[in-house]
């Protein structure tokens, strides 16, 4: 007879696998993480999401809104955007912002919203969202970022592509109750900001835009569609006269940021752009399903797992072995359902380029033409 070791570790785990299996029987068809979400959504370890703090009108159709992230955010770079995910009409939306603050002493994050015509999220962040509601987050990322060694530098910002310059500037150039704080790091710089606008009410962070210039800390210049007309770029060395001694940020519409790309390269140079082009994803009932190089039809009703296995898709999963989440994948695009409860999941190819959105393939099905990830 052979005696068996027993260390005091395998106890321990042995124990604590009796016990959650316990608690989870006794909380079925729900996990007691469930329950925990319930009280304490922002804890570690969970789904990243955040919890909305404040929402502050900027114009007639803009917001700031302020959100106390999960203890698990990573933090960011000032022109860096994330991804938030929220929930309209029962439909889970997600849509990325531009951060509007570099890193803050309260630990808070804040995003700038316009609402444009017909866009679901937007209009439900600006008009609708209220303090306490939580939101679902993926962490930072972007690379509209400021390189430290440059010094001589042009923002050129349109509509609400000056939210992720703002971030920069008040990162640089914080203002308090006191006014504008000069840093050390700040003191070499040399910035001038064409900000343009279809009018000086419609202006986002205008007031704050005013302010750093008025401290000498940028050099504002202000272009109003309604009064100046739009904005040419073989003109803008005549509103800039140093325009080629300077490295060009631009965050804007696709036609501004086009043509500011082809300006530059023919006369060489230096140009960082910031652009999100998200489109909008229509739920429906089944679809096609995008797996690398095999595409396949998918109803509405089977699992995303079952059908690309069908396909000859080799797919990660343990659920048959009772080993839950081993089957999440990145949503790329596209719309899938979850057959528990109905709810909607969403992704665009900007909106998800840090990844795409995570779904469980078991419980997941095709919403209208989809494309995941392995």
């Amino acid at each position: 007879m052979t005696d068996t070791l027993v260390r005091p570790n395998d106890l321990d785990r042995s124990w604590r696998s009796r016990l959650s299996r316990v608690a989870e029987a006794a909380t079925t068809p729900l996990l007691p993480a469930d329950y925990l979400d319930l009280v304490a959504p922002l804890r570690s370890g969970t789904d990243l999401r955040a919890r909305i703090v404040s929402v502050h009108p900027e114009t007639r159709d803009a917001a700031t809104i302020v959100l106390k992230p999960g203890a698990d955010w990573a933090g960011h770079v000032p022109g860096q955007y994330l991804r938030i995910g929220i929930d309209v009409n029962g439909v889970r939306e997600w849509r990325a912002y531009s951060l509007t603050h570099g890193p803050r002493a309260d630990g808070l994050i804040s995003i700038t919203v316009k609402a444009v015509p017909d866009g679901k999220v937007s209009n439900h962040l600006v008009h609708a969202a209220r303090p306490g509601t939580l939101v679902h987050l993926e962490q930072a990322t972007g690379d509209f970022v400021l390189d430290p060694s440059q010094t001589r530098l042009l923002f050129v910002t349109a509509g609400s592509g000056v939210t992720p310059v703002i971030g920069m500037l008040r990162n640089l150039f914080p203002v308090t109750d006191a006014g504008v704080v000069d840093l050390p790091r700040s003191k070499r710089l040399d910035i001038v900001v064409v900000h343009v606008a279809p009018s000086e009410p419609d202006s986002i962070f205008l007031d704050n835009l005013r302010e750093l210039d008025s401290h000498g800390s940028i050099t504002l210049v202000p272009r109003y569609d309604d009064q100046h007309g739009v904005l040419d770029v073989d003109a803008l060395a005549d509103l800039v006269p140093d325009l080629a001694e300077r490295t060009t940020y631009a965050c804007g519409p696709g036609g501004l940021l086009d043509a500011l790309t082809e300006h530059h390269a023919e006369k060489g140079l230096e140009l960082f752009t910031e652009q999100f082009r998200a489109g909008f994803v229509e739920a429906g009932d089944g679809g096609t399903l995008t797996i690398g190089d095999i595409t396949v039809e998918a109803d509405g009703a089977t699992p995303l797992l079952d059908v690309a296995e069908a396909a000859g898709a080799l797919m990660p999963s343990g659920c048959r072995m009772g080993v839950c989440f081993g089957c999440v994948v990145p949503l790329k695009e596209g719309a899938v359902r979850d057959l528990r409860n109905g709810a909607i999941t969403t992704a665009d190819p900007i909106s998800s380029a840090n990844g795409g959105v995570p779904i469980q393939t078991c419980i997941n099905a095709a919403a209208g033409p989809c494309t995941i990830d392995r």
